[in-house]
């Protein structure tokens, strides 16, 4: 039922048909790390009138090499940033209320 109704409103309207159509393109380089397609992408995005996609664009054109390293390079950074992200967490948790001292201690139980 949502599929028909997602193509009812594609047909519709070309802009959000095209802009579907990167995302998934954009998806499955992410999935299947194919980051060397990322420059003919990048071109089909630029072809279309879609002035939020060239933003994104621009931004990933002005670190291209670490895009392209990211899609298809099998490292991730995710369990530091999982750390990082906790420790942000306990931190604001604790704003105002104590010192450093006790935000240590609480980063050190956490662990």
């Amino acid at each position: 039922m949502e599929q028909l109704r997602l193509k009812a409103v594609l047909v519709n309207c070309p802009e959000l048909d095209a802009l579907a159509g990167h995302v998934r393109s954009f998806a499955q380089m992410l999935t299947e790390r194919q980051g060397e397609r990322l420059p003919q992408w990048l071109d089909a995005v630029r072809r279309d009138d879609l002035p939020s996609l060239h933003t994104l664009a621009a931004g990933i054109d002005r670190d291209r090499d670490a895009v392209i390293a990211g899609l298809t390079l099998p490292w991730s950074s995710g369990v530091v940033e999982g750390h990082v992200n906790r420790i942000k967490m306990l931190k604001r948790q604790m704003f105002g209320r104590a010192g450093f001292a006790l935000l240590w201690k609480r980063v050190l139980l956490a662990s």
